[in-house]
Order: structure tokens, then C-alpha cells, then sequence
């Protein structure tokens, strides 16, 4: 960005609806960020949002289509912002933000069962039988990105659906999530997404600072550096702010413009994209949105795989394309990596209930923001889906890519007691075309 010319990273459009605003006394916070870094004030800390699709996304419906082969059913292709890149039809508004989106069609990995394939693709590291607990992707960039000081926790997980029980594993309770359960749809209810417990119980905060006060006199006449007390007191910390300011207002949906919320759309998983920007807004480096069923649909699509997936897309593309334009329009796209992925992908082979079954031999992820250099396809796969036919990807890749991605090395390593543990698996490279 030029030091001389400041503001030409605003178009003349968005300078007259900012002086208009200012007149009027609305609020312009969407142009907020650019104006701050316009005026050489300090970046947006880095933070990455995960979409997460459990259940296993068909990529052949979604990010791979294959028009006109017997394996591709009626699924149809269309243009995107980029010449040349297509995407199924069920993803129109993905299709307008191709530009800032990095597709990935060569993930290769050996994992076909739930469990085990959301244990890779949380952790990044095989099921293998051992003892080692290894932390989920959230649980690890929280370690490495949450400010020391901030009330919010590093890991929020909205309406979280995954097999299996994973977790912060050997890194702590320091560095689990904040569940936001979202357990409806009503979007009068549950789909604005609140933090149960914020609330003062009684309501009575006179009564509140009495019982803190106490505790901290009963920390300072008995302490006790035990790990557990050590952690069981940061959690307590760590609640007490998330109480005491209101987890900084980021839940207080109604703030937002009806009509932004209308365009990620009025469920769970769009108001828990809507959710995730004002986390990340606020400092929260890793937010997981969880989308696994919506209307008839679902993505373990064994059973009529197409009229699943066109449910599940209804959902998912308003509001994915909405999070990416909102990011970019607020000067946040640069400092979030957005992620999109299942444990797995389905068979191009259609099979007799019109369904797809589990696949992990030939898939497809997508990345944005962050590091991430948009616009492009990485890999390839074959004319009938069946097989990686350019520049497979593991498991161990995507991670060192995502890591890179946030300004993380991936050849650093966490410790477990006196044992290094690498924070990407034996053999993850990061995949440097992706990297801008």
C-alpha cells in the first residue's frame, strides 16, 4: 500500500457512503478497519476460521464437478470470477468470490471411517494407538495466537458436530473451546447464538465481587502451583472476564444490519459465519462453524446424494461468499484464513440409491484469506474423479499450508512434559503455490 497515497485502497463509491454516514451519524464500521490501516495504525491479528462439514462433503457436487462423465449425475458447472475455473451449480455465490478462493482437488488420505478420518483432519496426525492426546487445530493456533490479556477465549466452536471426542488434548483446558451450542434453527431462538451464563446470577454483582474477592483470599493464603489448580484458576479467570465484559458484545447479533443478516441467512450455521467475523473482529484467533445437516440434507449422502448436497448448499453458500465479502469489505480477509472441509469426500461412483458413498483416495478443500494466494486450483483429478492425477495433498500438507498461512512455522514443535511434539506430522511440507 503506498505510504503517499493512503486512502486509494477505497473505491470513490465507498468514500461518499463513508462521508455520508459520518454526516448522518451512522455508524461506517464495515470501512473502519481499511481507514485504520489507511492511517498507518496497527493490523488485524491474525485469526483463521474453520468451516467445518462433518458428515463429508461430496466434492463432486461442490468444488470438483464433472459434467458430462456418467460419474459427474446431473450435477452442472458453472463459470466463476476466474476464466477457466468452474464450480458446481450449487454454488453460485462462491462462484463470485473465486478470486480470493484457493481450491485444493487433490487431497489424497487413507482414512474411509468418521472417526478416524475427523481425528486426522482435526489434529493432523493419524489415529495410531498410542497415548498421545494431540490437540485439534483450534486447541493449536489458540496456543500460539491468543493475546495473554484479551477477555475472549482463543477457540470458539459454534454448533460444533464432529465423531469422536477431541479436544485440546495434551495442550490444557487453556485451550478449549467455548462451545456455542446453537441447538435450533428458529431464528428467533437459538439461531442468534448467545453464550448461556453471561448474566450475573441473581443479578446481583455486588454479590458477585464479594465471592471473587473471597476467592482471591483464599488463592493468596493457600496457593498452590499444582498444574491442576494452575489451570482450573486460568479457566476460572478466563470466565470471570468473558462475565464481566459481556464477551465484549461479539454475541450481540441484533447489532448487526437486518439486511446483513438476511444475506448469510437467518439459521445456525449462516449466523455462526455472521458469529465468527465479529469473534475474529475482536482479537478471538480460531473460530470452527460446523455445518453437518440442514433442511432434508446432510452431507454423509449414502442416500439420494444430490437432492442432499443442493439442501445442504442452500445454507452453506449464502452464507460462506457472504463471511468472504464481509472479511475483505471490513479489512480482515488479509489477516483470516477461512477453511472449508469434511473428513473426507464421497465416490464418484454413484451408487444404487443414487447416493456417494465415504472416499479419502481423491477429495477437495478450499482456502482463503490469510497467506493464501486466491484464484487458482491446486491439483487435479482424473476425468472419471476416481484417482489424484497432479500433486496429491496429505493430511500433513494441508496443515504446514495452514500454518504457514497464519505466520506460524510449521516446522516448530509444542512440548508434552520433556517430549517435543511436532506441530505437523512426519512428512507435511507446505505447499508454497498457495502461500502468497
Amino acid at each position: 500500500m503506498s505510504m503517499t497515497r493512503p486512502f486509494e485502497t477505497f473505491s470513490r463509491r465507498e468514500l461518499f457512503r463513508i462521508a455520508a454516514a459520518s454526516l448522518g451519524g451512522i455508524s461506517c464500521s464495515p470501512w473502519l478497519p481499511k481507514l485504520a490501516m489507511a492511517a498507518g495504525t496497527k493490523r488485524p491479528p491474525k485469526a483463521c476460521i474453520l468451516l467445518w462439514m462433518g458428515g463429508g462433503p461430496s466434492q463432486m457436487e461442490t468444488l470438483d464437478p464433472k459434467p458430462g462423465h456418467r460419474n459427474g449425475g446431473p450435477t452442472e458447472a458453472i463459470s466463476t470470477a476466474v476464466p477457466g475455473i468452474e464450480l458446481s451449480h450449487n454454488l453460485p455465490g462462491l462462484a463470485t468470490q473465486m478470486k480470493d478462493v484457493a481450491l485444493v482437488r487433490s487431497m489424497k488420505t487413507r482414512e474411509g471411517d468418521h472417526g478416524r478420518a475427523t481425528q486426522l483432519m482435526m489434529t493432523g496426525y493419524r489415529p495410531m494407538g498410542g497415548m498421545t492426546d494431540y490437540p485439534v487445530l483450534g486447541s493449536l493456533i489458540s496456543h500460539r495466537l491468543k493475546p495473554n490479556d484479551s477477555p475472549l477465549p482463543g477457540f470458539v466452536s459454534i454448533a460444533p458436530f464432529r465423531f469422536g471426542n477431541l479436544g485440546s488434548g495434551f495442550l490444557g483446558p487453556d485451550h478449549s473451546p467455548l462451545v456455542v451450542s446453537g441447538a435450533s434453527n428458529d431464528p428467533n431462538t437459538r439461531a442468534n447464538l448467545t453464550v448461556e451464563n453471561l448474566d450475573v446470577a441473581g443479578g446481583n454483582p455486588d454479590a458477585l465481587l464479594e465471592r471473587q474477592g473471597l476467592l482471591n483470599m483464599l488463592r493468596q493464603g493457600a496457593p498452590s502451583s499444582s498444574p491442576a489448580a494452575v489451570k482450573h484458576a486460568s479457566v476460572y479467570d478466563q470466565a470471570m472476564r468473558m462475565v464481566e465484559t459481556r464477551g465484549e458484545g461479539a454475541f450481540e447479533l441484533d447489532e448487526e444490519p437486518t439486511e446483513l443478516r438476511d444475506a448469510y441467512g437467518r439459521n445456525r450455521f449462516g449466523q455462526g459465519c455472521l458469529l465468527a467475523r465479529r469473534l475474529v473482529e475482536r482479537g478471538v484467533p480460531f473460530v470452527e462453524v460446523s455445518l453437518d445437516a440442514a433442511g432434508q440434507g446432510s452431507w454423509d449422502s449414502h442416500v439420494n446424494n444430490f437432492s442432499a448436497v443442493s439442501s445442504m448448499c442452500e445454507v452453506l453458500d449464502p452464507a460462506w461468499s457472504t463471511l468472504l465479502s464481509d472479511l475483505r469489505d471490513r479489512g480482515l480477509l488479509d489477516s483470516t484464513l477461512v477453511v472449508w472441509m469434511g473428513e473426507f469426500g464421497r465416490t464418484p461412483r454413484i451408487n444404487p440409491n443414487r447416493g456417494r458413498d465415504h472416499f479419502p483416495d481423491a477429495w477437495s478443500v478450499a482456502l482463503s484469506g490469510g497467506a493464501i494466494s486466491g484464484g487458482q486450483v491446486y491439483g487435479k483429478t482424473s476425468a472419471d474423479g476416481m484417482e489424484v492425477s497432479d500433486n496429491p495433498v496429505t493430511a500433513s500438507d494441508l496443515y504446514a499450508t495452514l500454518l504457514e498461512g497464519l505466520g506460524i512455522d510449521s516446522g516448530g514443535d509444542n512440548a508434552m512434559g520433556d517430549r517435543p511434539i511436532p506441530l505437523v506430522d512426519e512428512g507435511g511440507t507446505p505447499i508454497r503455490e498457495l502461500l502468497g
